[in-house]
């Protein structure tokens, strides 16, 4: 078996679990674990000025050595900050560090950082030189094709020829260009269409970088095209929505051994994990919030989420919830 810590080509990670605001915290992250041990997992973003003056990094840092590989994505435009993000990320022992160019919302519009980055390859090649310098960490850069009215293919090869010149190491390119005025985030993700080709065309005329899709990508068979032409393919939202739809993940492309997986045993793995956030003065909610997407599409499950919901967001709710509900999915056969 190769070594899950060991990037596959040149640095690149097969197949990874896109960054997702609200979605893809410690305990999301914990849970896909239990279903792929290869896939390189993203925290949310970290706005690299939260991490500048907090008290309490680790809130913001903190993750379980079974989540390994994980990448620590940042936003910012200061590359003083961005350093010292870089810093921390290593000092904290992340695999990687991500810079974000690709989030479209207001709040990052308002912070100069996310997508509208993308209008200026030169200050985004100062953050990724400083981030560079700062550790030894790989750095990497979460991007659009475009923005707006800049969204031909030559200021796409100039923004990540002028980055890679920087140290950036990989480009996780959302095949979607970003509409920074009249769009809201959740639209960004799905109006603009989707132009898969178009990242093909960056690889094929930079082969020397490494180039992952990322968008429209749900399911492995979807992944395993991709990678075709890309070296890596990002999966985000199917990923969060569909969680055992990626249980094959390992196999198909890293050619390891099948695995059976299912609701219950995710369940059971997570225990020791919710033990310990219990212990810490956590909320069994936190965790269980993540577990609704697990069941779908048999009969009971409406009912079983309904029931795992109500319980799990009780006050002193404790581990005999998760025990309980993972029995419930066992006498299914789940």
């Amino acid at each position: 078996m190769v070594n899950p810590l060991t990037p596959l080509v040149d640095g690149a990670y097969r197949f990874s679990v896109a960054p997702m605001l609200d979605c893809t915290d410690r305990h999301f992250r914990v849970l896909m674990r239990q279903i792929s041990r290869r896939a390189l997992l993203y925290t949310e973003m970290v706005v690299a000025q939260a991490l500048e003056h907090s008290n309490h990094l680790d809130r913001l840092l903190d993750f379980d050595e079974i989540e390994h590989p994980i990448s620590l994505q940042v936003g910012g435009d200061d590359p003083i900050m961005l350093a010292k993000a870089a810093r921390l990320a290593e000092a904290w022992g992340y695999d990687e560090i991500n810079l974000n160019v690709g989030c479209p919302s207001p709040r990052a519009q308002a912070g100069n950082f996310g997508a509208c980055l993308m209008a200026k390859p030169d200050q985004v090649a100062r953050c990724v030189e400083a981030m560079a310098e700062a550790s030894a960490l790989p750095v990497t850069v979460k991007h659009r094709l475009g923005i707006d009215d800049l969204d031909i293919d030559s200021l796409l090869m100039a923004f990540v020829d002028r980055v890679s010149i920087a140290g950036a190491k990989r480009f996780a390119v959302h095949a979607r260009k970003a509409w920074l005025e009249g769009l809201d985030p959740k639209q960004n993700r799905t109006i603009p269409p989707l132009q898969h080709q178009r990242v093909n065309e960056l690889k094929q005329q930079r082969p020397q970088l490494t180039i992952e899709m990322n968008g429209g990508l749900n399911t492995p068979a979807d992944c395993l095209q991709a990678l075709q032409i890309c070296d890596g393919a990002m999966v985000g939202r199917a990923a969060y929505a569909h969680p055992l739809r990626w249980q094959s993940i390992d196999e198909v492309i890293y050619g390891e051994p099948p695995r059976s997986i299912n609701a219950s045993q995710v369940i059971r793995g997570l225990v020791p994990h919710a033990e310990t956030h219990l212990h810490r003065g956590g909320r069994l909610w936190d965790l269980c919030r993540h577990l609704l997407q697990l069941v779908e599409g048999v009969p009971g499950a409406r009912s079983w989420r309904r029931d795992l919901g109500i319980k799990a967001q009780k006050a002193k709710a404790d581990l005999n919830v998760l025990h309980k509900a993972a029995q419930q999915l066992e006498d299914a056969g789940l």
